[in-house]
């Protein structure tokens, strides 16, 4: 199920995205980057509609997800 990020708080809307970005394996390429860098490009891409939320009522729990595979899903 996608959830609108505009549906969310603020404060819920960082949280899923900061465990997004700091989850295991998760790369942005040969620069470092700080956590605040990496939610605020996450939350641009939210924002242009390429990353959806998706969650899963099974496991109750929030994916951020490419919009052109969760529409394929």
């Amino acid at each position: 199920m996608k959830i609108p990020h505009t549906a969310l708080p603020p404060e819920t809307l960082r949280g899923i995205v900061e465990e997004f970005v700091t989850r295991e394996g998760t790369e942005y390429g040969a620069r470092d980057y700080s956590l605040d860098e990496k939610v605020t490009h996450v939350l641009g891409q939210l924002e242009r509609n390429e990353v959806v939320i998706q969650y899963d009522p099974d496991s109750q729990t929030c994916n951020l997800v490419n919009k052109d595979s969760f529409e394929h899903s």
